[in-house]
């Protein structure tokens, strides 16, 4: 980790984790034949997916939403050279993707063995996979912060905190009060409980998900971050600092995410995922 130094943070000392979550999010849901998952025309996800299927031999259908545009974009052309099978979703079915119907019209068209993720990668295993991140933070620290998009970096950040600290997600969508009940559920879908030592904080959106604003636009020219994620994260820790959130003193972690050259490695057998344990069988 390396540590931000700058006097707007006063007391609070902040220290940079570079940490790809895709990786994470993806390890214990591989070893399947068949994935099929969801994302926009430059996701990170579809990225990630497509270097795992190629890495590991597992076939890998993208299936993306809006329509079809040749040629392809740098994303969709590194997924495709990967080897995914790219399909397209107009958008008012793609933001229907996730109820029976649709997917009972992917598994038709793909077949019925076909294992489907959600859009970001964030379900019961993926939670699993982040809750290991925590553990392998060097140093002593009181809070972790991350981005939060769809929930599951958060989820499992938190189930992984050793007993006395604390997690701060912050949102990067506009509207998201919706997030808090999907990181209790994917909490619950993983280990069967919840707990107390997390929130999301959901001022630092500016306008909504890649949207900014000239004062977050000066932001990142200053610190040269990542704009969609990790500046508005970075932001909100900043401006909490300057407000006095933290108590003097208080050692912050911000977990830096998307390093999108991070191979993902493969649990070739887990163990079963109502058990808790997010161990793998070699």
């Amino acid at each position: 980790m390396e540590e931000l130094l700058d006097p707007g943070l006063g007391q609070v000392r902040v220290f940079l984790a570079h940490d790809d979550n895709k990786p994470r999010k993806l390890k214990y849901n591989l070893g399947r034949s068949r994935l099929l998952t969801f994302g926009g025309p430059y996701s990170n996800h579809i990225r990630a997916v497509a270097e795992a299927g190629r890495r590991h031999g597992i076939e890998t259908i993208g299936v993306i939403r809006g329509e079809e545009h040749r040629p392809l974009n740098p994303a969709l052309a590194h997924a495709a050279a990967c080897g995914m099978t790219l399909a397209y979703l107009d958008r008012a079915s793609y933001r229907l993707k996730h109820t029976d119907e649709v997917q009972a019209r992917l598994r038709e068209r793909w077949g019925d063995d076909v294992v489907i993720l959600p859009e970001g990668g964030s379900n019961a295993a993926a939670v699993r996979g982040c809750a290991e991140l925590p553990g392998e933070i060097a140093g002593d620290y009181d809070v972790i912060c991350c981005p939060v998009g769809t929930g599951g970096t958060l989820a499992g950040i938190s189930a992984g905190l050793p007993e006395g600290k604390r997690a701060i997600g912050f949102a990067v969508l506009k509207g998201a009060g919706f997030l808090a009940g999907e990181v209790a559920r994917l909490q619950r879908e993983a280990y069967g409980r919840t707990w107390p030592n997390w929130e999301i904080n959901l001022d630092y959106h500016f306008g909504g998900y890649a949207k900014s604003t000239p004062t977050l636009e000066r932001f990142i020219t200053k610190y040269r971050v990542e704009r969609i994620y990790v500046a508005k994260m970075l932001y909100g820790i900043f401006d909490l600092a300057r407000q006095g959130a933290f108590e003097p003193g208080t050692r912050v972690v911000a977990v830096v995410t998307g390093q999108p050259s991070t191979p993902v490695e493969a649990c070739g057998a887990p163990t079963g995922f109502d058990s808790g344990e997010p161990r793998c069988r070699r």
